[in-house]
């Protein structure tokens, strides 16, 4: 296994107390010249950097963590645990490290992109204690609520992944402790109680000059969303669906969010929320509750939103407002019959297929047969439905069949775009302008739908997921069922790194009541233990802290 040794995050200062191997550990200056005097807004803003940016000095160099800096990211990291192992899509080339453990979920206590996630979560953990211990009666104490905020979205992405995670509230030498299930989450749950009244009134970072900085809206999200899955973290022991409705009543009574709705140059009100200049847009900007900022100028990674953008694009593809193209992830079978569960997608064939076209040329042969993206969003009947199914590129198939062996084996996902509402250029053709919504509003209406659907209120339900089917001129749902919800789940945030949780909370990630391609390993999918509802702990931390204890099914 690759090791990953933990650096300082900035200016010479010395991080402490990471659950991690000592022989894994390697705790030194970025810069042994430098002055151990800072400032501290500096020290506040890099807090927020841990979320899009992997280093010291840009994409590659002086990362925070060693090994591929592109891979540590904590954005890449989360999201690949949460989406390439379900329904929504697959990692293309199959031989890369670890990923064929991922996408036939089979993965072990030594699985490298486990640990790359549970690292990164540790560290910038670490950090933010870090911060917290000496900042705390320091500066305004909205600043600190705010680091709290980022410490507690953090324990959170422990306990939906690892169901615990290694335990630090103080900065120290102490090794961390295990808090998990019912423990962790009323840990969680009561620190966003405390800051909730500490943090700025709710939209008040919802706007160009503060944007990306987190109020309370941003806690009231995160709250909602811990709130919604506490049956699951707890094992059963709590149901707070009214609490998790009356956190989205805040939000949404605050009147300091809006659906993106008006089209404009073509592209939907809900396009619009995923493209890059989705943090100029007064209309993306105010359905957007706390995202993670991205600027392919200031903010060079691999691990944010060039991941997202490059990775599911492949050159000749039209309208990519980049140079980068990695062809690495494409639609499952699964995800495009959500939207067309007739297999009847306008979609290219071998015949219609082009040898070195220009990108005009692929325009006008996808327009003339039918095949570009807005014709498959008509006939899909929902602006959700984001695919590319044309001729830019090489011609797709709908699915691999039984062997995966590259970008085409399956539809395109075009949801998350570089494009900008006046077609200009990008800030850059390599990196990313697109900032990554984290929380927005739909996920409010559609948390507060579920909640009151299940407390038994079904009327108000309907009413809530209307506003999400309206927004995307789809179809009205006149009932609602589990089925109902869990297809609308995948319908509004395919691909934003949170499928797998919402299967586990339905009970459909393990087990054989829903099978997806390649589940288990199976072409066609077959039922898992439902040990892999979660996470094992790294084989290395466990080495390195006794305090830990191993995940059932995972072995000692």
């Amino acid at each position: 296994m690759k090791k990953i040794i933990i650096k300082t995050a900035t200016l010479g200062l010395l991080l402490a107390g990471m659950a991690s191997c000592a022989d894994d550990l390697n705790l030194s200056s970025i810069d042994p010249q430098s002055s151990q005097s800072y400032d501290a807004t500096e020290l506040l803003a890099k807090q927020y950097a841990t979320l899009g940016l992997t280093g010291q000095a840009g994409p590659a160099g002086k990362p925070d963590m060693s090994g591929d800096e592109g891979e540590s990211g904590f954005y890449r990291t989360v999201f690949n645990l949460q989406e390439l192992c379900t329904d929504e899509c697959i990692w293309a080339w199959q031989d890369n490290e670890d990923i064929p453990a991922i996408t036939n979920i089979a993965w072990n206590s030594s699985s490298t992109r486990v640990n790359w996630a549970y690292q990164r979560l540790a560290y910038d953990v670490t950090l933010y204690n870090q911060f917290i211990h000496e900042q705390s009666g320091k500066l305004d104490e909205d600043f600190v609520a705010e680091v709290r905020f980022l410490r507690a979205l953090h324990y959170w992405y422990f306990l939906d992944l690892f169901h615990k995670a290694p335990f630090k509230d103080t900065f120290n030498k102490e090794l961390p402790v295990e808090k998990g299930g019912k423990e962790l989450y009323d840990w969680i749950d009561t620190e966003l109680t405390e800051i909730e009244n500490i943090l700025k009134p709710t939209g008040t970072y919802n706007s160009k000059t503060n944007f990306g900085r987190a109020d309370q809206g941003a806690a009231y999200a995160l709250h909602a969303r811990l709130a919604l899955n506490s049956s699951v973290y707890t094992d059963g022991a709590t149901k707070d669906y009214q609490k998790a409705k009356d956190y989205c009543d805040k939000i949404i009574s605050s009147n300091a969010y809006a659906l993106s709705t008006a089209a404009t140059n073509g592209f939907s009100g809900y396009a619009q929320v995923f493209m890059g200049d989705n943090d100029e847009n007064a209309q993306a900007m105010k359905e957007i509750i706390f995202p993670i900022r991205q600027d392919g100028e200031k903010t060079k990674a691999y691990a944010g939103s060039t991941y997202l953008v490059s990775s599911m694009r492949i050159s000749g593809m039209p309208y990519a407002n980049t140079d980068s193209y990695w062809s690495c992830n494409f639609a499952r079978k699964d995800l495009v019959e959500k939207f067309f569960p007739g297999d009847n997608i306008p979609m290219a064939s071998k015949a219609d297929a082009l040898s070195n076209p220009t990108e005009a040329q692929v325009i006008a042969k996808d327009n003339e047969l039918g095949v570009a993206t807005a014709n498959v969003i008509a006939a899909a009947g929902d602006d959700r439905a984001m695919f590319y199914m044309g001729v830019g590129g090489g011609i797709r198939t709908l699915s691999p069949g039984k062997q995966i062996t590259g970008f085409l084996n399956g539809a395109s996902i075009v949801k998350w775009s570089n494009q900008r509402i006046n077609n200009g250029a990008a800030h850059d053709r390599t990196f990313s302008d697109t900032d990554i919504p984290l929380f927005r509003l739909a996920e409010i209406y559609l948390t507060r739908a579920e909640a009151l659907y299940r407390l038994g209120q079904t009327g108000p339900a309907l009413a809530d997921l209307k506003m999400l089917t309206d927004r995307a001129h789809a179809v009205t749902h006149t009932s609602i069922t589990d089925n109902v919800l869990i297809d609308e789940w995948c319908k509004e945030f395919y691909m934003e790194g949170r499928r797998r949780s919402d299967l586990v909370r339905f009970g459909l990630f393990s087990g054989s009541k829903y099978l997806w391609d390649f589940k288990g390993g199976v072409a066609g999918g077959t039922g898992i233990d439902s040990h892999f509802n979660i996470y094992p702990i790294p084989a290395n931390d466990l080495a390195g802290n006794p305090n830990m204890k191993q995940n059932t099914g995972y072995g000692n």
